[in-house]
């Protein structure tokens, strides 16, 4: 194998057109292996494959500096900087990460998981080059599947073109976000203007023009205008050149050779931005992916049956035949927020806007103020993006928008970037906000439901990747009411969302050894009710458990609120149990839940320390 002979960027360099197109293969080939085995992001990766190869070849990883946007996409970069071994273990514990990783190679420069940010973070780098005077590395920035449609991504190309910083960005476009056209004529023009000799000789005719006398400025705005007639005609230039940026393209970003001329004439053109615009086929070379129309394979992950997303699938279908002014959104994720049946039973209901939540959330409050019972899927990582526009258009403005958050606690195996552990502290400082934690499949509905009935202001549900627990109907609450699952006067254990499980395990476990526990299903998070708050507090021990942070979390607000209701008497010792103020690599859920004890195991023994403690804890 080709790819067994290369162990970094300069190994590629002396491969012939025939063994780069063999290496391409057996790259998909363990990127298809590792994915299906581990799981993982597919289609964007089979996408950049002949690429990623081009861009080595030019440049020199890691002394110019590469970054890719989304970091999903970086599975070939990758295999071709020496890690390919590591694919055997990829997204396990202690194995590769699925995104670049500062602590795996010196060739990923940014951990860059969340979309759209790659070209603020070359401004940045290139500011600070010129600020240093350093001249003898190129930045080259990568962007594509879709984060060109956020906002983020434009505010960093504006500041590219006006500040004239030397960063050239490369456009994949998979057909998830540009796509412009071209005729027979345009490729010869852009063959043309992407000739560094062409450019040269371009600017000393502009200089000449500009020296006649009398007429110089006439004549040099005379071919400005010809060639920008010549542009709007032939080529999507406008957008980019207007911004101060220079473009080229498309080009064909399966043809190495191509794409690698390309980038060599960029490379001989520095001075300002310049944007190289290449066409590639996400999903290319797996027949499953390629003929997979909705997301041709982007990753792996499915809304499986009986999980906490089909629930709410099943619950927003309901909700949608009720109430006719209800709309879905999501920033292009239908699929693995559960949308997509909800798209289909109601054509026109559901609302992409792309990789762009912080308009996603302005715009929902803009609809709730028009009438609609907007109703915001996204998985909770994302929404914190988007948190000013939580806190300050929907929140200030009491719109009776409806967040219903995916992914929430510890996701497991994409790392630090997508753990959704900040939702309950962020959202519970938004005046008016109610915030709904369901514990299980059934509960999805019944709390989407009381959701849309709260019409005075937002409403927030946030539940987790795994499985559901499924219970009968006389196990579901409703409204905004707490729900105890056994009483007792030792310790009152409050549980949050999916954490019951392991809650009531611990409570059986405590109640065989003499201890007396009340368990608590909290349900509503914001506001707690005040009969949970008013029985706990009648304990000697209070044990709470999240699977958010737990500094300034829901524990915390309880353990207040308890000490709120108790003063002038005797205070419960109150214990706080939730994830830790770090970022929390990789792994599987369980195993991570059972590391820092929010486990079954975990939870009785911090009880049974608390019980057996004589001092106040809230640690």
């Amino acid at each position: 194998m080709i790819l067994e002979r290369i162990t970094s960027p300069n190994d590629l360099r002396g491969l012939d057109d025939a063994q780069l197109a063999t290496l391409a293969e057996e790259i998909r080939e363990v990127i298809i292996g590792s994915v299906t085995t581990h799981g993982g992001h597919l289609g964007s990766n089979l996408g950049v494959v002949e690429l990623t190869l081009a861009i080595h070849r030019v440049f020199e990883s890691p002394r110019d500096i590469i970054l890719w946007d989304t970091g999903h996409q970086c599975y070939p970069h990758k295999i071709v900087t020496g890690r390919a071994e590591g694919f055997e273990h990829l997204r396990q514990a202690d194995g590769l990460s699925g995104y670049p990783s500062r602590s795996e190679s010196d060739h990923d420069w940014i951990e860059d998981s969340h979309a759209s940010t790659v070209l603020s973070w070359a401004y940045g780098l290139a500011t600070a080059q010129a600020a240093k005077g350093e001249t003898d590395r190129r930045i080259v920035a990568i962007i594509g599947d879709g984060a060109m449609t956020g906002g983020m991504a434009f505010e960093g190309l504006n500041n590219l073109g006006h500040a004239g910083r030397d960063v050239i960005v490369i456009l994949n476009d998979n057909g998830r976000s540009y796509a412009p056209t071209i005729s027979k004529l345009g490729e010869s023009l852009v063959k043309i203007r992407n000739n560094p000799v062409y450019m040269r000789r371009q600017a000393r005719l502009e200089k000449l023009l500009a020296e006649i006398p009398v007429v110089g400025s006439l004549a040099e705005r005379g071919l400005d205008a010809t060639k920008a007639a010549i542009r709007e005609m032939w080529e999507p230039t406008a957008f980019f050149e207007a911004l101060g940026v220079r473009y080229a393209g498309p080009f064909d970003g399966h043809d190495i050779a191509a794409v690698e001329a390309a980038l060599t004439n960029a490379l001989a053109m520095p001075g300002g931005p310049q944007v190289i615009h290449v066409m590639t086929q996400k999903g290319r070379g797996y027949a499953p992916a390629e003929n997979d129309p909705i997301k041709r394979l982007h990753d792996t992950s499915t809304s499986k049956p009986g999980s906490y997303t089909a629930a709410f699938t099943e619950a927003l279908i309901a909700e949608g035949e009720a109430r006719p002014e209800l709309v879905a959104i999501t920033a292009a994720m239908p699929d693995s927020t559960g949308l997509l049946e909800f798209s289909n039973h109601f054509p026109g209901r559901m609302l992409d806007v792309g990789i762009a939540e912080q308009h996603a959330v302005t715009a929902a409050a803009g609809m709730a103020r028009g009438g609609l019972r907007p109703v915001f899927a996204v998985y909770s990582t994302f929404l914190t993006r988007a948190f000013d526009q939580v806190n300050l258009d929907v929140g200030l403005h009491g719109e009776p928008v409806v967040f219903c958050l995916d992914r929430a606690g510890i996701t497991g195996d994409d790392g630090p970037s997508h753990h959704g552990v900040l939702d309950m502290v962020l959202l519970s400082k938004v005046p008016g906000m109610t915030i709904f934690a369901p514990s299980s499949y059934q509960e999805v509905g019944q709390m989407l439901h009381d959701a849309l009935d709260i019409t005075d202001g937002p409403s927030a549900i946030r539940w987790a990747k795994t499985d559901a627990r499924h219970v009968g109907p006389d196990e579901v609450g409703s409204g905004l009411n707490a729900r105890r699952l056994r009483a007792g006067t030792d310790l009152c254990i409050i549980s949050v969302g999916k954490m019951l499980d392991a809650a009531e395990a611990a409570a059986e476990a405590l109640a065989a050894e003499g201890l007396s526990v009340s368990l608590w299903d909290a349900r509503v998070v914001k506001p707690l009710d005040l009969n949970m708050l008013t029985a706990a507090a009648e304990h000697p021990f209070v044990l709470t458990v999240e699977d958010g942070l737990r500094e300034g979390g829901v524990g915390a607000a309880v353990a207040d609120a308890v000490a709120e209701l108790t003063v002038g008497r005797s205070q419960p010792r109150v214990r706080v149990l939730g994830i830790p103020t770090q970022y929390i690599a990789h792994g599987k859920p369980a195993a991570i839940l059972a590391e820092l004890g929010l486990d079954s195991t975990g939870i009785a023994e911090s009880a049974r320390s608390l019980c057996a403690s004589g001092r106040n804890v809230t640690a």
